[in-house]
């Protein structure tokens, strides 16, 4: 019995993903390279020739599917973003106040806790006079 199933490209597009992640980081490397390379040159060039260097590497990455992915995990983190709701200034200070007020409450209760326990075990040692 013979399949007619499509034959997956996956691989092609892992070699072709590979060799731009090569080329992104290779494009990386010469570009800090040149950068120390060249240190008696101007540093406006210089980091001009670096961050040109690093656009065309974020491109190349951005071919290949993690690239997309992340692009993608971007738009839709922005899309979430949008869609909270910011308390007020009002409400931002009166929860503040209240975790404050929390913080020294559990603090004082600590505290008291841990004079009695040190009063009980230096009753309990003799060592209390």
């Amino acid at each position: 019995m013979s399949t007619n199933a499509p034959i997956s490209d996956k691989p092609e597009s892992v070699k072709s993903d590979s060799t731009k992640w090569l080329i992104a980081l290779a494009l990386l490397a010469v570009g800090l390279i040149a950068f120390y390379s060249f240190a008696g040159h101007s540093l406006l060039v210089r980091v001009v020739f670096l961050l040109g260097m690093v656009g065309a590497s974020v491109f190349f990455a951005l071919q290949t599917e993690k690239g997309r992915d992340t692009v993608n995990f971007l738009r839709e983190a922005q899309i979430e973003v949008r869609k909270v709701v910011w308390p007020s200034r009002q409400e931002t200070l009166q929860t503040t106040a209240i975790v404050a007020l929390m913080v020294v409450l559990v603090a004082l209760f600590i505290w008291m806790l841990d004079s009695l326990l040190f009063w009980l075990v230096r009753l309990l040692t003799g060592q209390g006079s």
